[in-house]
């Protein structure tokens, strides 16, 4: 489907769907408004209908000025629809489109705003960051862009993550956070994990010795048996101690939870897995907003100044690579 062109339709039958029913309708009310022209006014003449025992409808035909108002409409109707769109596939002899207007509107915009924007593009996003202008622009641009899932205080809600502290599976530094707006996040956690055979009970001994890494309260006894069965269903990505993986799965020893960290909702993401999308927004948005737009995220305070190193590869085996787990959303952004 053509975008630029507001009126395409997917088959030609629709198109001329829509011709036969707008026409018809405005011609049956021109045929209509002259049949009226026609009829004559006879006094004491009436359809017989009666309410409140005296109140009667005259059959007479609409009032001069009444039918003059409804020619003008008609006249108003033929005039829009070859001007414009309206029947079907056909564009108006003006050309203009929906979108057309938003390209020109936007053009007009981004030669006025494109020059504020631009000037902090070059700049470090650590100094955009700290500067009261760029600041007011970011916050606007977040406003707009960002709230509907991250909240107006970026602090996020459930399966939405909060962008004011410190915990970022994907990175919390200046170029991880520009290129998660830009190219946007697909996590997902697998249901049951690595062990696709967990039972009802295995998972609920699982939850209890996740919570029991935050310090939550959990009942010993499952705990000490999801333990056991931590490293076969959750250490390929979670990582041996649940510290998790950066860009991989979440830390699971700390207090932040995505999705809520009661037994029953820990119990619901093993059993069902996962999944989360943050949309791209870099060809939507530009360079230069998303400069300004990753300035203010990293200014609310949870971002870091440097990934962590990396830990060095060991020495290939002679064994073929597993294959790489799936990255894992679980509970955490």
């Amino acid at each position: 489907m053509d975008f630029n062109n507001t009126n395409d339709f997917v088959s030609g039958f629709w198109s001329l769907y829509v011709i036969v029913i707008t026409l018809g309708s405005v011609i049956g009310c021109t045929v209509f408004l002259l049949v009226q022209d026609k009829a004559k006014t006879n006094v004491g003449n009436t359809t017989g209908h009666l309410w409140d025992e005296t109140l009667e409808e005259y059959n007479n035909p609409l009032p001069n000025w009444w039918r003059w108002m409804f020619y003008i409409t008609l006249v108003f109707a033929f005039a829009y629809l070859a001007l414009y769109p309206g029947l079907g596939n056909f564009g108006g002899t003006f050309g203009w489109s929906m979108r057309g207007q938003w390209d020109g509107e936007m053009k007009k915009a981004d030669e006025q705003y494109a020059p504020i924007f631009n000037k902090f593009l070059k700049q470090d996003i650590r100094a955009v960051a700290a500067n009261p202008e760029a600041k007011e622009i970011g916050q606007r641009l977040f406003l707009t862009y960002c709230t509907q899932c991250h909240g107006s205080d970026a602090k996020g809600g459930k399966g939405f993550p909060n962008l004011a502290d410190s915990d970022w599976l994907w990175g919390g530094t200046p170029d991880k956070v520009k290129e998660s707006i830009t190219k946007g996040r697909d996590a997902m956690m697998p249901a049951k994990g690595t062990k696709p055979d967990l039972t009802a009970d295995e998972t609920k001994d699982l939850a209890n010795y996740v919570r029991s890494l935050s310090g939550m309260p959990a009942d010993a006894t499952r705990a000490q048996k999801g333990k056991e069965l931590f490293p076969a269903a959750c250490a390929a990505c979670h990582g041996p101690e649940g510290k998790g993986n950066v860009g991989l799965a979440p830390n699971l020893t700390d207090k932040v939870w995505l999705y809520g960290s009661s037994e029953a909702e820990i119990v619901n993401g093993i059993t069902h897995g996962r999944v989360n999308r943050m949309p791209a927004w870099g060809e939507f948005l530009g360079e230069a907003k998303v400069h300004l737009l990753t300035a203010y995220v990293y200014g609310l305070g949870g971002g870091v100044k440097e990934d962590a190193a990396p830990a060095e590869a060991a020495p290939a085996a002679a064994e073929p690579a597993a294959a790489p787990a799936a990255p894992a959303v679980a509970e955490k952004k």
